[in-house]
């Protein structure tokens, strides 16, 4: 193993862009093992076009044990999945960067200073991934005692809480979606009113039925461009595209890209969810409106 070899490892598009964030933040080239799925390999694809600075980019389904074995410094998109675990329970990370899972990464900074469980908010596990948790907490926080373990957010953790990350040895290093504004091209948007997406359905968090009554509420004041999350089913998409006023707008990439480099206000309608964190930042200087709910965001002029 070469110990200041890096390697980033990321299962989500959003996880992927904040790599490239990191690497243009380190100005090196940093190869990725990236989870295997469509959204994935376009988002990469994506990334690659606009400059990133990844080196050799390897698809993987499990763990990619081999690679990790061979680099001593985790570059982590999700610092609570069950691999993840496993994998440095196994192992020996010399350094480890955990990178954004959306809105999780508040969640995971409190479960690092044992203000909640060490576990994904509202998931009930069991077996191997809840046996292998104090021994991944463990080698993590032996890690941050000795200076080796760095929180690389969009995210704002909140100052006490950021302070007792920093006492407990863990670096925190914030950062505004620079790379991802300073290289995107100016958005090919028919509307620049934008509802996006959400998994809320399918996940059993919100009833169909309630869902496009919203979609509706929101274009009945003017027709809306919908953005897809990516895990909407065929059914809730259809369902969605009957609603009068609504365009879909296919992309298989995450919202921060599709939007970024928009040259015009936007004004965009979303349920809770990561996007009303990472959307003001990406979106700064622009004069965009993010609606949520009932509540509004406006983004620094």
């Amino acid at each position: 193993m070469d110990k200041d070899a890096v390697l980033a490892w990321v299962e989500s598009p959003l996880q992927l862009v904040g790599a490239a964030e990191w690497a243009a933040v380190e100005d090196r080239r940093v190869p990725v093992a990236g989870r295997l799925t469509a959204q994935m390999s376009a988002t990469a694809d994506e990334l690659l076009a606009r400059g990133a600075r990844f080196g050799a980019l390897e698809p993987y389904v499990g763990i990619p044990w081999s690679l990790l074995s061979r680099h001593g410094h985790w570059v982590v998109g999700d610092g609570f999945s069950g691999q993840f675990r496993l994998a440095a329970s196994v192992l020996r990370p010399q350094r480890i960067t955990f990178l954004d899972d959306g809105a999780n990464a508040i969640a995971f900074a409190a479960s690092l200073l044992g203000h909640r469980p060490y576990a994904r908010p509202g998931v009930a596990e069991r077996g191997l991934t809840t046996t292998l948790r104090p021994f991944a907490l463990e080698k993590v926080l032996r890690l941050a005692r000795r200076g080796r373990v760095e929180l690389f957010t969009a995210f704002d953790l909140g100052a006490q809480r950021s302070d007792d990350l920093a006492d407990r040895g863990f670096g925190i290093r914030s950062h505004a979606f620079e790379w991802t504004r300073g290289s995107a091209p100016a958005p090919t948007l028919p509307r620049t009113r934008i509802a996006l997406g959400s998994a809320r359905p399918v996940d059993g968090r919100m009833p169909l039925p309630l869902y496009l009554q919203w979609v509706a509420a929101t274009a009945a004041a003017g027709p809306v461009v919908y953005l897809p999350h990516r895990r909407e089913t065929n059914r809730q998409l259809e369902a969605v595209a009957a609603v009068p006023g609504v365009t879909i707008g296919h992309s298989d990439l995450p919202v921060e890209l599709v939007l970024a480099g928009t040259r015009v206000p936007l004004e965009i309608f979303t349920l809770p969810s990561s996007t009303t964190s990472t959307l003001p930042l990406v979106l700064a200087g622009t004069g965009s409106v993010v609606r949520t709910g009932r509540t509004r965001t406006r983004v620094a002029s």
